[in-house]
């Protein structure tokens, strides 16, 4: 996937962060979902099997969400952020600021708070390094970042690469309006929140079904 550009423009691959951990345990859960239906739809009496199903579109819907969906797409005019059940596309003129603290998160220029789920934050090891590092790691937590010699998590070098990313959006920015020239490929990103209906609505038709196979 790449970012939308005029030909005149060079183009670049997106930057893709996700969680291999999540990835894995997802995968697995899907597995031991599918293994657990299937075998109560072959060997299961009376209501058993019809559970089962429910409870499997109830839970692969929700697995698929929490663990596979997420992931943050940052290219050289947008980023898009993909959580369990929105997806979250801005130019980088609407980001504020990006950090990682005790979760990671993106404020837009208008005040809009966005959890970024796809960086996950090790809280042990942020505990860890406020403990070794107090006064230089809170004033790094502050602006996102991690002062001194302590390495936290993946988040924050992802974060600091989305925020090298916006700088660069903003220097192209500030040049194009110093020459009085249009920002390239700045009619290309439009803001937009789209809601995970393919996530939703299945996830909600289990739980129902689940309901009212105990309830019947």
């Amino acid at each position: 996937m790449t970012s939308s550009t005029p030909p005149d423009e060079p183009t670049y691959a997106d930057r893709t962060y996700r969680s291999g951990a999540a990835l894995v345990a997802g995968v697995l859960l899907l597995l031991l979902i599918i293994w657990l239906v299937v075998d109560a739809i072959f060997t299961g009496a009376g209501r058993a099997p019809w559970q089962a199903l429910a409870a499997g579109v109830f839970l692969v819907p929700l697995v698929v969400g929490l663990a596979l969906r997420p992931v943050v797409m940052a290219g050289a005019r947008r980023v898009m952020i993909r959580n369990p059940f929105r997806t979250i596309v801005l130019p980088w003129s609407e980001v504020a600021s990006i950090r990682a603290a005790y979760s990671t998160e993106l404020h837009t220029t208008g005040g809009t708070k966005y959890q970024v789920w796809a960086l996950p934050v090790s809280l042990r090891d942020r505990k860890r390094a406020l403990r070794q590092t107090p006064a230089a790691t809170r004033g790094g937590a502050e602006d996102g970042g991690v002062k001194g010699p302590v390495r936290l998590a993946r988040a924050d070098q992802a974060v600091s690469d989305l925020r090298q990313l916006a700088e660069a959006d903003s220097e192209l920015r500030a040049a194009a309006e110093a020459q009085g020239k249009p920002v390239p490929g700045a009619p290309a990103v439009t803001p937009s929140v789209r809601w995970a209906w393919e996530i939703m609505i299945p996830a909600v038709v289990g739980a129902i079904a689940l309901v009212v196979s105990f309830a019947a």
